[in-house]
């Protein structure tokens, strides 16, 4: 994409951290945003914010876990503003603990925010934004995590691993049919946002885990990591270049990622067991 105002986006976890900043992004460029959040209160926070700058917004409340809600929301970013040109599939949360530990629940509520709510925009969007037949970019959210598994966070992992793969085949799928919508996967390091803090949304029947000591060691260095991480805004900015230059993977820390994504790679090459990776 190369022309953006009065182009429209849909944004979703857009009530915060890296979805509020990539909102704030493409309202600066002056499209027209659709907000999504599971979160009321900071949602219509972040609406009235973006009308006080004089923005034109949407907000919708959407749990992007359930199939319906993401309906809901196409229908109403169409009703508002016609048609859609921007998808970000953002909305996220994470977990922690022993994989064998998690419980069922756990697992669904994880894999359906992070996963399925992927799937849910792609197959609710796409088909709208095809029809459309204007340029158009859908950015997945991912994480490093979707390149690299480390431990106590299993679930996450593999949400994430499957939204790269997703991405992946829907590029191949839509360069095969020559579409003029492109796609980008997310995959950031430490941002410094409240990831950590996702219990805050976590459905009131799934009280958390027990962890033991390793696991809260481990979780509370992910916190420090967590909390001298990139400035979303920063993360915004890769992400919208990334549209306009039509570049498929977004690995906001190169320089500390990449090498232990070429050490993954040299592993499978090299017929060799995973490695733990220090993060610390």
């Amino acid at each position: 994409m190369k022309e953006f105002r009065q182009k429209v986006a849909v944004v979703t976890g857009a009530a915060s951290g890296m979805g509020m900043a990539m909102a704030e992004r493409f309202a600066a460029e002056g499209m027209k945003v659709v907000l999504a959040d599971v979160e009321d209160e900071a949602l219509a926070a972040a609406e009235h914010e973006f009308r006080s700058r004089g923005s034109t917004v949407l907000a919708v409340r959407t749990d992007v876990s359930k199939a319906a809600e993401v309906e809901h929301l196409a229908a109403r970013a169409v009703e508002a503003f016609g048609t859609v040109h921007v998808l970000c599939n953002n909305a996220g949360v994470g977990t922690g603990g022993l994989a064998w530990l998690q419980r069922v629940a756990d697992w669904e509520w994880t894999l359906g925010v992070n996963l399925w709510g992927v799937i849910h925009g792609i197959r609710t969007f796409l088909p709208l934004m095809l029809a459309h037949g204007e340029d158009g970019h859908i950015v997945n959210t991912a994480s490093v995590a979707g390149l690299v598994s480390g431990p106590f966070q299993i679930p996450y992992n593999v949400s994430k691993y499957g939204v790269v793969a997703l991405s992946e085949g829907l590029h191949r799928e839509l360069a095969l049919i020559e579409a003029r919508i492109k796609v980008s996967v997310l995959c950031p390091g430490f941002v410094h946002t409240r990831i950590m803090e996702s219990e805050r949304n976590r459905p009131v029947e799934l009280p958390l885990p027990a962890v033991g000591e390793a696991e809260m060691a481990y979780a509370a260095m992910m916190q420090a990591r967590v909390a001298a991480g990139l400035a979303p805004t920063e993360v915004a900015r890769q992400v919208f270049e990334a549209i306009r230059d039509e570049r498929f993977y977004i690995v906001t820390d190169p320089d500390e990622w990449k090498p232990l994504v070429r050490e993954r790679m040299e592993d499978i090459l090299n017929d060799r067991s995973p490695r733990f990776m220090e993060l610390g």
